[in-house]
């Protein structure tokens, strides 16, 4: 693995198809991305520790999610698959942070109440919403799962209804 092909994939992705959907890529390409966002994605948390910001990874994960999505329905393309799939996984996981921002304002409005603390509502409020985001971690699991068994598989040879193979050499221009 060269770490210069690393680096040009990622900036590649982030320059020119920050949110390009059409067409495909192939795997060497979506995983050399994931690598190169994973190792941003650590630098980004050290620096969110030293600096006590809690702010610059959200701000990074916020930043890579539309490139990510891009390059992973271009993926599944290059299969054969419709990359619906990756707006299954990105709407559950925006339905699991959502009821983590309820659970954490129902948990904090029962415990900075003006009738003093309730270990009752607490419990309440965590169950309640717990259930429920185990039942969408769960769904988010299983969806996961199934788009990495299609994003480690070949791509289809030739071109499909996506586009051209990624694979092909590129036919030699003729004057």
């Amino acid at each position: 693995m060269d770490p210069q092909a690393v680096i040009e994939v990622f900036r590649r992705n982030l320059t020119e198809h920050y949110f390009d959907v059409k067409g495909r890529a192939r795997r060497q390409e979506f995983w050399y991305f994931v690598l190169a966002a994973v190792v941003v994605s650590i630098v980004a948390s050290i620096i969110d520790v030293i600096l006590s910001t809690g702010l610059l990874r959200p701000l990074v994960g916020l930043a890579l999610l539309l490139p990510m999505t891009g390059l992973g329905i271009r993926r599944l393309q290059d299969t054969g698959r419709n990359g619906k799939l990756v707006w299954v996984s990105a709407g559950l996981y925006a339905l699991m942070m959502v009821l983590t921002v309820i659970m954490a304002f129902t948990y904090t409005a029962t415990v900075i109440s003006p009738y003093g603390y309730n270990p009752y509502a607490a419990s309440a409020g965590i169950v309640m919403f717990g259930g429920l985001m185990t039942l969408v971690g769960l769904a988010t699991l299983v969806v996961a799962a199934v788009l990495v068994y299609f994003w480690v598989q070949p791509g289809t040879v030739g071109p499909n209804q996506y586009g051209p193979d990624p694979k092909a050499p590129a036919e030699p221009v003729t004057a």
